[in-house]
């Protein structure tokens, strides 16, 4: 293969993997990932309307953790095991039923959206302290004896969820 035929090819698939880079980002820049159901063919081969449905999945990104601090008269550090955060979405869902009219043959809808919601959460961590003090110059610089501390960081979570549920004429 001659060397200007390998510079074209090497410049033909770096500009579809960058087109193909470029492509992915919006998705991941979202948060959340659109999933259609597709409901069409149930509906043509039944001959009758079936509810639409569409789902947003999260992607989860984890942060980086607070890690651990120095404090005065123990031993190990504070938050010996640190929370780590995680930021994402809670699903979303929109749903949309058809809702046939007692008096006719056309259709009404009842539906419900629920779009995806930010959540930001902090994963359990945890606090120790060894059974000694710091040397103690008083003691020949020996450490004195003390209870063992051990604590658990609650997990946390925070988020804002939302509904609209709606009904109407029409599909």
């Amino acid at each position: 293969m001659k060397s200007t035929t390998r510079g074209t090819l090497v410049a033909v698939i770096t500009g579809a993997v960058a087109a193909a880079g470029a492509a992915a980002t919006p998705a991941a820049a979202v948060g959340t990932v659109p999933v259609p159901v597709p409901l069409e063919g149930v509906s043509q081969s039944l001959g009758m309307e079936v509810p639409k449905a569409g789902l947003e999945l999260p992607l989860l990104t984890p942060g980086t953790p607070d890690g651990p601090r120095y404090v005065t008269g123990h031993l190990l550090p504070d938050r010996t095991l640190p929370q780590v955060p995680v930021k994402g979405a809670l699903p979303g869902a929109g749903l949309r039923a058809p809702l046939p009219q007692l008096l006719d043959d056309r259709f009404d809808h009842v539906g419900i959206d629920a779009p995806a919601s930010d959540l930001r959460t902090l994963g359990p961590g945890m606090n120790v302290d060894a059974p000694l003090t710091q040397p103690d110059p008083r003691n020949f610089g020996l450490p004195d004896l003390k209870l063992p501390e051990a604590g658990v960081l609650a997990p946390a979570l925070q988020t804002v969820a939302g509904a609209n549920l709606s009904s109407g004429p029409g599909l």
